[in-house]
């Protein structure tokens, strides 16, 4: 019975990230968003660890690649969508409740840690895939990570926001 709710869970927050990937903050030209698609799949990691967390990510980023225009090849895709929003999932291994200085310090490292995870996995997709949005004489590596770092950085930051305010809430563990 335990496994069946769990399942279900899954399923809830991967469905909220969806809905909250459509809710975005602002946009940019060539892909990427400020949202808090990320949030459901952080709280999965904290109530159920790790695997579930990861398992979350991966399932959100399938069902992301199915919902998606721009795919320009598998690798592509799989860098972007599953991989990048696999590794949040990790932060089941490292976030607890806690309302002590080092709780927040150990959770606020764990969630910088899997979005650097994240933004690394963006730019390697970016500088591989998408180097030809690069302006001329822009070293597509450079380009890759300035254009991540643009929208990535104000979503984690709203992510972590939100994240301690839902860590520091104890019925989020039950």
């Amino acid at each position: 019975m335990q496994k069946v709710k769990i399942q279900i869970e899954v399923a809830m927050m991967v469905a909220l990230s969806i809905v909250l990937s459509y809710l975005k903050v602002f946009a940019m030209p060539n892909g990427g968003s400020v949202s808090l698609q990320m949030l459901p799949l952080i709280v999965l990691a904290m109530r159920h660890g790790a695997v579930v967390g990861v398992s979350g990510g991966l399932l959100f980023g399938v069902i992301s690649i199915l919902l998606s225009r721009s795919i320009v090849h598998p690798i592509q895709a799989i860098l972007d969508y599953p991989l990048a929003f696999g590794v949040i999932g990790l932060s089941g291994l490292w976030i607890r409740y806690g309302r002590s200085w080092n709780d927040y310090v150990r959770n606020i490292a764990a969630l910088v840690f899997v979005g650097l995870l994240r933004y690394a996995a963006h730019v390697i997709s970016g500088a591989i895939f998408f180097s030809a949005y690069a302006p001329e004489g822009t070293n597509a590596w450079i380009y890759s990570a300035i254009y991540n770092v643009t929208y990535l950085a104000p979503e984690m930051l709203v992510t972590i926001a939100a994240a301690l305010l839902m860590i520091t809430r104890k019925s989020m563990f039950k």
